[in-house]
Parts: C-alpha cells; sequence; structure tokens
C-alpha cells in the first residue's frame, strides 16, 4: 500500500504499509530523505497517526561509518550516523516462503557508494517481526556500527518519563532471569524541554550492553517496553552469542530504541565492507501485544506465547524437541567434576531403576591429575586412573546395559595452557591480541574459523561419539575471553569476537548434521549464554548452575520467557538427607521443562524413590503438553525471594500449574491463585504428588484457583481445564 503523507517536511515523501495477519509496519521514503520507520503495531491497535511521527522517526538502517560519525546531533548514541541519513530507496519486494511474508529493501547512496538490504520477515499468526541487513559497498569503508533494530515513536503522545515502563533482566551467576521494571524516569531518561528549541533532546541514554563471550552473563539480550496507561507491550531479544547494545533515548521529543550487535564504542568492532566484502547486522526480533483488559498478567501471557511461537518456529528442528528425555547428570550435588567408576556404579543403578534416559557423565572424566585439570584441558583423552577394570568403556557400557543412552561434558572451545594441544596447534588457530595468546584463568579459546582448530575439535568430538556411542554431549564454556581477537592479523577484537562466535554455533550445526540424534546441551557457566541466537541451534540448553534446591524455583519459572520450556534443562536435585517434600519441592520445579535429575540418587530412601519413579512417570506423560504449551505467570513473574511461587502452561484447554510454597511457617496455607484472562471451566486435579487431601477448588466463578498447602518446602502440580474469558460486551 502506498499513500502519500501531506504536511511533512518532504512533500514528495511516500507511506507504505506491509505486514500481515498480525503485525503492519509503516514505512516513509522520498527522493530527498530516507527510507524511514514510522512505526509497528498490532492489527488489534489503531493504525498510527504517520505524519505526526515523522519528525521523530528514524531509517530503517542506522548505520555510522569510520570517518563520517553521526549527523545532528554527537555523544555516545547509536542513531543519526551521517551514512544511514543519506540512504534512498531502491527497490522494494514483497515475498512469501510458505507461511512467513518477507519484505526486502534494497536501499543505497550514490555517492559514497554504500548499499544494504533490510530484511523483514513476519510469520502467520506470530506478532514478532524479525529483522537484519546486508550491507556492502563498492568502496572499502569501515561501519562503526550498524542495525535494522531500531524503533522510533515509542513514546508518542504520551508523558513518557513515567508512561512508559521498562523491564530489563539482570542475570546473575546461579540467580538468572531476574527480570525488574522501572519507569524511563527512574533509569535517568527525561524530557529536557530542549526539543522546544530546535534541539535534538538530551544526550543521554538508558543503555544495556554486554562484553565478551558471555552474552548474558550480566543482562539477558532481551528486554521489555510498557506502556503504563494503555498495557501494551514491545518485547525485543538480539541474536547474538557474543557482545549486543541495547539503548533507549529520546528525540525531537518522543523516545527510539536501538537493539545491535556490537559497535565500535562499547566492543571494539568495526564492520569491512567493500567489492568483496559485506556485513550482516545482528538479527533482532521485535514482538508486539496489545494490553489485555484482564491486566498486566494476562498481557504478559500474550507476550509469553508470542515469544515461545517466534521461537518454535525458528530455531532448528531436532526430535529432542518433542521427546525431553529424563537426564541425569552426576555433576551437580553428587559427583562434583570428581567420577570414577566407583562413584558411577551405584549412581548408574539408581538412576535406571528410576527411569531415566540418558546418563550424563559430566565433568573430570578426562582428569589423571586429581582435580587439577583446569589448563591441562584439550585433548580429551580418557582417564585411565579413575576408571580401571575397562577404563570408561566399562562405564559407558554399563549405562547401555541399564537401558540409558549415554552422554559426555566437553568444554570443547577451551584449551589449557599445559596441554599438548596448546602446542601442537598453530597461533592462528587461538584468540589472539597484539601478537599474543589470550590467556584467561590458565586458558586459551579456539578460534574455530582456523581450519586447524575445527579439525581438532572435529576429531574429538568424532572419536567420542564413536568410541563410546554417545547420544548426548554437555558443551560448557567456563571463561570469558574478553574483547576478542585480532586474528594476528589486526582486525578489531570485536570483529573477531562476532566472527569466531557464529563459528562456533556453525560447527555445533555441523556435528549434529554428522550425527544426526546427538543431543547437544548448551552451556556455559550455567545461564552465561541463554541467548536467541544460541537459542536457535542447541535443542537444550542448561539454566543455571544453582545448587539449593529452595532457589531453583524462581530460574525455572521465569525461564520460559527467555525459553521454549522443552529447550531448558532445570535441575531437580535430590538426595537422602532430603525429607519427602522437599523432595516433591525439587522435581516439581522441572516437570514443566526439561528434568535434570541430579544429585546422590543412590542414597533416597523407599519412600523417595517412589517419589522420584512417579514424578518421571507424571512427567513422561506431559511431554507432549509441555512441548505445545505457552508460558502464563499468574502472580507475575517471580522475585528472588518471594515465600510463594506458581508457573502456569497452557496447552489448548489444559492449564498446568506448578506451586511452590517457600516460606518458614509451621501452619498450613491457602493461596489465591488468579487464572488471568481465562475461566476455569472443569475441577482441579493434583497430577503430582497423588494426594487424598489435595485441598485445591475453582473460585470466584472460575476466575481463581483456592490451593492449601502445608508448611514449606512444599510445593504441587495441578491440572484443570480452561477458557478464554470473555467479557461482557
Amino acid at each position: 500500500m502506498t499513500v502519500m503523507l501531506p504536511g511533512l517536511e518532504q512533500s514528495t515523501e511516500e507511506r507504505r504499509e506491509w505486514g500481515n495477519d498480525t503485525l503492519r509496519v509503516a514505512i516513509a521514503h522520498g527522493p530527498d530523505s530516507a527510507p524511514r520507520l514510522l512505526a509497528v503495531w498490532h492489527v488489534d491497535e489503531d493504525a498510527p497517526d504517520s505524519a505526526a511521527r515523522r519528525r521523530s522517526a528514524l531509517p530503517l538502517l542506522e548505520v555510522a561509518v569510520l570517518g563520517e560519525g553521526r549527523e545532528g546531533t554527537a555523544g555516545k548514541r547509536h542513531v543519526d550516523g551521517a551514512a544511514a541519513q543519506r540512504m534512498r530507496m531502491a527497490d522494494w519486494r514483497e515475498l512469501r516462503r510458505g507461511d512467513v511474508a518477507v519484505l526486502e529493501i534494497d536501499i543505497a547512496d550514490l555517492d559514497s557508494g554504500l548499499f544494504a538490504t533490510v530484511v523483514y520477515e513476519l510469520a502467520d499468526g506470530v506478532p514478532v517481526l524479525r529483522t537484519w541487513a546486508r550491507v556492502t559497498s563498492e568502496h572499502d569503508a569501515l561501519l562503526e556500527y550498524a542495525t535494522t533494530g531500531v524503533l522510533s515513536g515509542l513514546g508518542h503522545s504520551l508523558a513518557w518519563e513515567d508512561d512508559l515502563i521498562l523491564w530489563d533482566a539482570p542475570n546473575p551467576w546461579s540467580g538468572e532471569f531476574r527480570w525488574r521494571s522501572a519507569s524511563l524516569a527512574t533509569r535517568g531518561l527525561y524530557d529536557v524541554g530542549m526539543s522546544r528549541y530546535g534541539q535534538v533532546g538530551a544526550k543521554n541514554r538508558i543503555a544495556m550492553t554486554s562484553t565478551g563471550a558471555w552474552s548474558t552473563s550480566e543482562r539477558l539480550a532481551e528486554g521489555i517496553l510498557q506502556e503504563r496507561r494503555s498495557g501494551r507491550m514491545l518485547a525485543w531479544h538480539i541474536e547474538s552469542n557474543g557482545a549486543w547494545h541495547t539503548e533507549l533515548g529520546d528525540r525531537y521529543g518522543d523516545v527510539y530504541l536501538a537493539a545491535m550487535g556490537p559497535t565500535a564504542l562499547e566492543h571494539q568492532w568495526s564492520g569491512r565492507v567493500g567489492p568483496e566484502a559485506s556485513v550482516d547486522t545482528v538479527p533482532v526480533a521485535f514482538a508486539v501485544v496489545v494490553g489485555n483488559p484482564h491486566g498486566d498478567d494476562a498481557t504478559l501471557a500474550d507476550l509469553g506465547a508470542a515469544l515461545t511461537r517466534h521461537r518454535r518456529r525458528t530455531r532448528r528442528a531436532h526430535p529432542d524437541h518433542d521427546g525431553l528425555p529424563v537426564v541425569y547428570n552426576d555433576f551437580l550435588n553428587a559427583l562434583m567434576s570428581d567420577p570414577t567408576s566407583e562413584r558411577e556404579r551405584p549412581l548408574i543403578d539408581a538412576a535406571a531403576a528410576l527411569g531415566v534416559e540418558y546418563y550424563v557423565i559430566d565433568a573430570g572424566w578426562y582428569d589423571d591429575e586429581s582435580g587439577g585439570w583446569w589448563d591441562a584441558v584439550g585433548a580429551w583423552l580418557p582417564s585411565e586412573r579413575r576408571f580401571p577394570d575397562g577404563g570408561l568403556d566399562a562405564v559407558i557400557d554399563r549405562i547401555r546395559s541399564a537401558g540409558m543412552r549415554p552422554g559426555l561434558w566437553l568444554e570443547p572451545e577451551v584449551v589449557g595452557v599445559r596441554s599438548e594441544v596448546a602446542q601442537s596447534l598453530p597461533p592462528e588457530a587461538f584468540y589472539q591480541r597484539d601478537g599474543r595468546r589470550v590467556t584467561e584463568w590458565g586458558r586459551h579459546q579456539l578460534d574455530l574459523r582456523h581450519p586447524a582448530a575445527k579439525a581438532h575439535l572435529d576429531s574429538v568430538v568424532d572419536r567420542l561419539v564413536e568410541r563410546f556411542g554417545l547420544s548426548y554431549l554437555k558443551l560448557d564454556y567456563n571463561i570469558d575471553i574478553g574483547a576478542g581477537t585480532d586474528r594476528g592479523a589486526g582486525e578489531a577484537p570485536g570483529t573477531g569476537l562476532r566472527e569466531a562466535s557464529s563459528a562456533f554455533l556453525a560447527w555445533v550445526s555441523e556435528i549434529m548434521d554428522r550425527h544426526p540424534g546427538l543431543v547437544i546441551e548448551g552451556c556455559a557457566a550455567g545461564g552465561s549464554r541463554l541467548d536467541a541466537a544460541s537459542a536457535r541451534v542447541f535443542p537444550v540448553q542448561s539454566l543455571t548452575d544453582q545448587q539449593d534446591f529452595m532457589l531453583t524455583p524462581p530460574i525455572a519459572v521465569a525461564a520460559p520467557l527467555t525459553l521454549p520450556p522443552e529447550q531448558s534443562g532445570v535441575w531437580a536435585s535430590v538426595d537422602g538427607g532430603m525429607s519427602d517434600e522437599e523432595t516433591v519441592f525439587s522435581l516439581v520445579t522441572a516437570m514443566l521443562s526439561r528434568v535434570h535429575l541430579a544429585g546422590r540418587i543412590d542414597t533416597l530412601r523407599s519412600s523417595q524413590r517412589r517419589i522420584v519413579s512417579d514424578a518421571l512417570a507424571v512427567h513422561r506423560s506431559l511431554r507432549g503438553a509441555a512441548s505445545r504449551a505457552v508460558p502464563i505467570w499468574p502472580l507475575g513473574l517471580p522475585g528472588w525471594r518471594d515465600e510463594w511461587i506458581v508457573r502456569g502452561a497452557r496447552d489448548a484447554d489444559d492449564l498446568y500449574l506448578a506451586v511452590w510454597r517457600r516460606d518458614g511457617a509451621t501452619a498450613d496455607a491457602e493461596l489465591r491463585v488468579p487464572l488471568p484472562g481465562l475461566t476455569a471451566t472443569g475441577p482441579v486435579s493434583a497430577l503430582f504428588p497423588v494426594l487424598r487431601d489435595a485441598p485445591a477448588r475453582i473460585v470466584d466463578g472460575g476466575s481463581a484457583v483456592l490451593i492449601r498447602l502445608p508448611p514449606g518446602p512444599c510445593a504441587r502440580l495441578y491440572r484443570l481445564t480452561v477458557a478464554d474469558h470473555v467479557l461482557p460486551s
């Protein structure tokens, strides 16, 4: 659709609209102005006033070239790039790829020879817009930043200092997914009034940045912007498994959002473009949902559903997504990287008796130094001392003969400084800066762009998979290598980091191509690489290293806003020192996701063994539902110290509710659990544990469930049937 825009600065400018059954996009362009993204809106919203948003609108591609910088403003913001403002529309193509609508827009600056193709993708029925661009040039140039993840007009007609609420998620080790919200003013962004005097706006910004190779070690690579009055939510995630940057700022009395990969200012990055070189910007996805009349928790559920559906349809397909096999991993609260044949045997027998399907031997299986292996890894050869009487082969044969599939832990990207591999591979196979190999905590890091590094890891994985008949690999990463690598050739370290990080994910995909059915778990010191780029590749990811079963629920319950539950490995740690209720508590935490059983399962009492077996049987019956369900949060996203935590998973008419009580009270207590936007249409049944006196009932005309639990720690899993609540007209 093309319409004229009357009253704009450029009288010849046109407005084009594109989209599908969920989202619409408005773009303005003309012979004297860069193509600008005016608005993105949900089809259930009124179309925006495009003319009123024109002044603050930003180009489709925000890009700055070294030697030119920004135009019309200065500072640390990544908008108003001089090159971006010179671009003009050259072509517009609307395509269909199955159920996905694709828009490709060619833009060019004929004076400088800079060209780009901006791509937008929208899947039918999913209100999530994915965007990226390929940038090239007739002449050699260096980009300082480049992104299509830029939206403006977000504060239009709002008193945006207080009316816009920013949600972001600090992601501390062993305390992941700590979502918080505050107004833009609280975060430090104010309307200083200078736009009334012809100025662009304040020169500061709200900046959220991740440096180094741990993409989410400090905060998640995503966020939400909510309109306080309407409840509307706009969410985004950045598909980078390395460095990334997000900022919000004001521009001509309005608010913009820019989300991107690495930049020159924050990450020592530069993008080289020229006749034989191009740069692909880091993809960014935006989800838009209207404010649900049933309140913020219902809107958050709509947002979680949209993001979950988008992530499911854009990830690499794997049979594991439907199978959700139960994994026992010998690390957490069990062998803690100190395996031996003697220690493994009782755990193997106990896991098989409980119905475990995959048995994973975690770190230490290669260690002949009694725990001194940290700076010596790299060859990945089985220890002889730890596994007498047949070696590691005999232990894995025991796993297989017990009816389980074997798996091993591996940390492929690192090579210890004392490893023979550090000497046998060429220097160019490792991260380097200023002619020296980068070292962190006694380790170098392989650069998988180099054929020798890739060949080494290919031979390691192929040897282990073929020798031991492995069905599972857990790939960990426990250092952050810093700014990146200059490859020994003077490239920008941030550029090396981005390219090498992408090469790692490409290598993981190649491994699964070569070994069909192999399950590869992604891990990085718990949740330090829980980004959308990794989630598109790994069939399952570890969420945390948290060892305290009482502290795991807030992590597991918030996780579905970032990762579909069938890709979320959640620890269920149990041992004989726990009470029966504590055992139930730990198991419930994992039952709506991926059960990663852990702990000294060989010490369980008979009553605990029955509890675990029952839990795994219930989990197996729910695996299909878990792989289809979308999340809801009846009490909102959980706080770290919340005494009551509730997670819901909706699969069509079935709603599964997991409830945890963590207070220190000594008496029974009741909790009213609202069903935001839903109405219960049938009674509540207790799925686990199955108790005759499971006091849970529908109240408030079907809009809530009243649950009574004994003193904590206590947890229960329920099922009920629901329908969308329809407000009276």
